[in-house]
């Protein structure tokens, strides 16, 4: 199948709980599997719960933080315990075990920074999550980065759609698939990125 029209299925499927009356529940347990496994981000079904109920935009991205900070919590806790019987499959999935090995010995000065921004930017979230168990990012840090970058960019969409509203949705609609080229060449930038700051010239 072709991939961008298997992303699409995906996509219209995680859609399609917006219009069911348990649509906060799947948008929380969305949030909190992305963080840790899940390949497909929570921020459509966001967008789309959002665009139902524009005065609860604020509300729905709340929960979405929330959710993925506990789902962060979960891959930190995979990294810790389950990394061989989970973790190590996780990242052959996303093709990152050359990202893992890269950041090893960086994440006693630099881990804060790299969870903040997996939790901002497309870079996969999870593999830095399960990274920051396994490498023993201190709790504390792991949980700020992840509390700020996370709830920075949920409700960031959500303020967009209480603003915006429908021409957003249109908007992706129109152009999805122009989207998720976009999506995937700012995931390589992303990674490029940690990795000159890895290895500056």
């Amino acid at each position: 199948m072709n991939p961008l029209r298997l992303i699409r299925r995906l996509y219209d499927w995680v859609l399609s709980w917006a219009d069911k009356r348990y649509g906060s529940w799947a948008l929380a347990v969305l949030s909190f599997a992305e963080a840790s496994f899940f390949p497909i981000p929570p921020d459509p079904l966001l967008i789309a719960l959002c665009l139902g109920s524009r005065t609860r935009s604020f509300y729905f991205a709340l929960v979405c933080s929330v959710a993925s900070v506990l789902g962060g919590l979960a891959g930190y806790a995979i990294g810790i315990y389950a990394f061989e019987a989970i973790g190590q499959s996780i990242l052959d999935w996303y093709d990152a075990q050359d990202m893992y090995l890269a950041i090893q010995g960086q994440y006693a000065d630099h881990g804060f920074l790299y969870v903040f921004l997996a939790g901002f930017t497309p870079i996969p979230y999870k593999i830095f999550t399960i990274a920051a168990g396994v490498f023993g990012l201190a709790l504390a840090p792991f949980i700020l980065a992840s509390a700020v970058s996370r709830s920075a960019r949920f409700f960031l969409v959500a303020a967009a759609i209480y603003r915006f509203g429908e021409p957003v949705k249109a908007f992706i609609d129109r152009w999805f698939n122009l989207l998720t080229i976009v999506f995937a060449i700012l995931l390589v930038g992303g990674f490029l990125l940690i990795k000159m700051m890895l290895h500056p010239a």
